[in-house]
């Protein structure tokens, strides 16, 4: 299987998964008109486990580190596979109820502390785990990235006015615990070593699989009650799915799950070299990727304040020093 034998190779693993992270969800944009969230996140989720497959099959069967993908499932232990599962099962929990927090409470609100949180407690206990790399340099650039977060919020404040909810709120701190959880649990159940594989534990293309269908069956439960009861917005259905779904939709979906995966991939193959707590903090830096996209694709700051200028180039200024220690921590 492809492993990665360099530090600097994991970094730009790393910075092609904030791409990933930070870009997925222009599909849902693209769709959102026609196309409710939680409809097109069965076709999101079903991108995430067919590319997971096709990843699996392709760079995690050629080479000669590691194990061939199909040998590792066979091999695996019932309580890596367990991990992983329940890694995508939380992973699931945490990506619905954010995305909910931004219905109610908007981006401004939602995401800063959403995935603010995830980012400070995912780097704590992938740490605390696994302890590697500079403590001082990383969570200082962890401080960085996550004021970075703030200076993004009170710039989209700027351009979208709309009074937060307690339930709003609530959700986002729900989800950002959450999601701060999910990546150890993946990577738990993997070998800390790439190249030999431990005993009953799981590649990182193994790992992204079953994390996968952790994030597809949860769905049936999960998804289907924010279909038929949700937190806001109007009820779906199954039949929504068949009836108002095209094939344009449907692979707009997929792809934006095999965007995902992709990401979630390259940073699990990254951790071998740059270690889980500096791969998932350099992974969670996609919001600012996403702010990128807001900038000057999607224009949404056009209209903005001119002082809001100010607090953009500023969220640039912290988010690229930030990330610039994480990686010193390694060095």
């Amino acid at each position: 299987m492809f492993v990665v034998t360099s530090y600097l190779t994991a970094v730009i693993l790393c910075f092609i998964t904030m791409l990933c992270w930070g870009s997925w969800a222009n599909t849902q944009k693209m769709a959102s008109k026609e196309w409710g969230f939680p409809l097109y996140y069965w076709d999101y989720s079903l991108g995430i486990i067919l590319f997971s497959l096709i990843l699996g099959l392709t760079l995690g069967s050629n080479g000669h580190s590691g194990v061939p993908f199909i040998r590792n499932l066979y091999q695996s232990q019932f309580d890596s596979i367990g991990f992983a599962l329940l890694g995508g099962i939380i992973f699931n929990i945490a990506n619905l109820l954010l995305v909910t927090a931004i219905d109610i409470a908007g981006m401004a609100i939602a995401f800063p502390i959403g995935i603010g949180i995830a980012l400070v407690q995912g780097v704590l206990i992938n740490y605390l785990a696994v302890p590697d790399g500079n403590p001082i340099l990383l969570f200082s650039g962890v401080a960085l990235v996550t004021l970075a977060i703030i200076a993004d919020a009170i710039a989209y404040k700027n351009i979208n006015i709309r009074k937060s909810s307690n339930k709003g709120i609530l959700l986002s701190i729900c989800a950002g615990i959450l999601m701060g959880f999910f990546y150890r649990f993946v990577a738990t159940s993997m070998s800390k070593n790439f190249d030999v594989i431990d005993i009953g534990k799981l590649t990182p293309y193994t790992a992204t699989f079953i994390f996968a269908i952790g994030v597809f069956i949860s769905n049936f439960l999960f998804n289907t009650i924010l279909m038929y009861k949700p937190l806001s917005g109007a009820p779906v259905s199954y039949s929504d799915y068949f009836k108002k779904g095209n094939t344009k939709l449907h692979l707009i979906g997929i792809l934006g799950g095999a965007i995902w995966c992709m990401g979630m991939e390259l940073n699990t193959i990254a951790a071998g070299k740059a270690g889980f707590a500096i791969s998932y903090g350099l992974g969670q830096g996609a919001t600012m990727v996403a702010a990128l996209w807001g900038v000057f694709i999607w224009k949404e700051f056009k209209n903005a304040p001119k002082a809001t200028n100010a607090l953009i180039a500023l969220m640039f200024f912290l988010f690229l020093s930030g990330l610039t220690l994480i990686i010193l921590a390694k060095i």
